[in-house]
């Protein structure tokens, strides 16, 4: 069999695999994160032994040979070890926002800018950059301490296989020091984000991804284990994105919109960022949105619906919601992709008292869908589109997005992240796997042609608004 590792933000799951994608068995494990004034924390020996315990019970389930196994995880953040992949901290996760006026700052100097045309990257406050930049203000002695900054799959990578010293990948390195061309660290970029003297810790790039055998925690010791790519990358990956010009998009607490390319245009607006893959002169052009379900789950809470209740009520009211509308930016951070706008907050407007919930439930929806259309435009999607992630599970809800986009979905289900890491692994061994088999979409979701000339119209209406918002946000 082959397993597949995803260390989540909240969860961590081990799935196996038969030799035809099969998925045999799955396993997995929560993990908190600990919330604190804008600092949002994680204990690297909990996440570590969650890994260990799902692998552990996933081959107990599935008592085959494991032929080989692959990890990714959560990107961004920073995951200070020290020379055993040990924690010198709990890991500072991408959604912590102490980095935040940081990034401001860049933003109004330029230096914001300046990192875009040089690296392909949108620096957030939970990417490496400004959370080094702010560990190295306010907490210098871990930085002194630690032997290398890296990223939660790297750690794991590491502890797993007994390594000497700590690697990191492409991909988890296109954020925000990596040239896309060269596939090496910038240097100038590090020295303008005033870490040129923290240069030591960015962990070495494996390229191609680092491979090594286990050492005995959670797999058996001496099973073939390869590094990387992270969750985006290996979603797509694990969904068949690999022809430039496709796309998929992840339907997950946030947004997550991914294209391959071949080309590398550094102009426009800066916002997302171009991951570098195994292939050389291929990137996935990433727009990373903080839309998503939390969206939705807001105004479910607000309006007392259950989940459950979702699909029925998404049938209750016409496309249009009766004239309510919701521009879904409801994350305390703002907007991140397809533009910055920190300070941009959600609008519901249209609302009156004869408004239902099913009309701010289906609104909601609608608002999300236009996002992700804003997005997928942005990373220049011009061929087929795939979708996983947890909004998949309702029939409904996809059926609206279908019609919202106006394109047929590539409805991608199960473990998606674990599956192109196995696949990621495969490649690196020269292990011969059918992707085509291994990626086949769980169904596909044809649009209605007068839903999507309806919603044509109503995309361009939202762009105004957006537009409007954006002016409003920056008084």
């Amino acid at each position: 069999m082959y397993v597949g590792i995803d260390v989540g933000t909240s969860m961590v799951k081990a799935a196996a695999f038969d030799t035809g994608g099969r998925e045999l068995a799955v396993e997995a494990r929560p993990v908190d994160l600990d919330l604190r004034g804008g600092a949002v924390e994680q204990d690297m020996e909990e996440v570590y032994a969650a890994v260990v315990a799902v692998l552990e019970a996933v081959t107990a389930r599935v008592p085959e040979p494991v032929e080989l196994a692959g990890l990714t995880g959560q990107g961004d953040g920073v995951w200070l070890v020290d020379a055993a992949g040990r924690p010198v901290r709990p890991a500072a996760s991408w959604m912590d926002g102490r980095a935040h006026d940081l990034v401001d700052q860049w933003l109004a100097d330029g230096t914001f800018e300046t990192v875009f045309r040089r690296t392909g990257s949108a620096v957030f406050p939970g990417c490496p950059g400004p959370l080094l930049a702010w560990l190295d203000r306010h907490e210098p002695k871990s930085l002194d301490t630690a032997a290398a900054a890296v990223s939660c799959k790297d750690m794991v990578f590491q502890r797993l296989t007994g390594g000497a010293r700590a690697v990191t990948d492409v991909s988890d390195a296109s954020m925000p020091f990596l040239d896309p061309r060269t596939r090496r660290y910038d240097n100038g970029v590090v020295e303008l984000l005033g870490l040129a003297h923290r240069r030591g810790l960015l962990a070495p790039v494996a390229d191609p991804v680092a491979t090594a055998e286990a050492c005995g925690a959670g797999l058996p010791s001496g099973t073939r284990l390869a590094n990387g790519p992270y969750d985006l990358p290996a979603c797509a990956l694990g969904a068949g994105v690999t022809a430039p010009g496709d796309g998929l998009l992840i339907v997950g607490t946030c947004l997550a919109a991914l294209v391959a390319t071949t080309e590398l245009d550094l102009g426009g607006e800066p916002a997302g960022l171009y991951i570098s893959t195994d292939r050389p002169g291929h990137w996935l052009r990433a727009m990373p949105a903080m839309v998503g379900t939390a969206a939705l789950d807001w105004v479910l809470r607000t309006t007392g619906v259950r989940h459950s209740e979702v699909d029925a009520l998404l049938a209750a009211t016409p496309p249009g919601a009766h004239g309510v509308r919701v521009l879904p930016y409801f994350a305390p951070s703002g907007e991140r992709a397809p533009f910055v706008e920190p300070r941009l907050r959600a609008e519901l407007t249209g609302v009156c008292l004869e408004s239902t919930p099913a009309d701010l439930i289906r609104a909601t929806c609608e608002g999300i869908g236009y996002a992700a259309r804003h997005c997928l435009a942005a990373a220049g999607l011009t061929g087929s589109l795939a979708v996983c992630g947890g909004g998949t599970r309702s029939p409904a809800w996809m059926r609206l997005l279908a019609d919202v986009l106006g394109r047929p979905l590539r409805v991608v289900e199960g473990e998606v992240g674990a599956r192109g890491a196995v696949l990621a692994a495969a490649e690196r061994y020269g292990v011969a796997l059918d992707a085509a088999a291994w990626t086949e979409p769980t169904l596909v979701v044809e649009p209605d042609a007068a839903r999507a000339a309806y919603y044509a119209k109503g995309y361009e209406e939202h762009l105004e608004r957006v537009a409007e918002a954006r002016e409003r946000a920056r008084r």
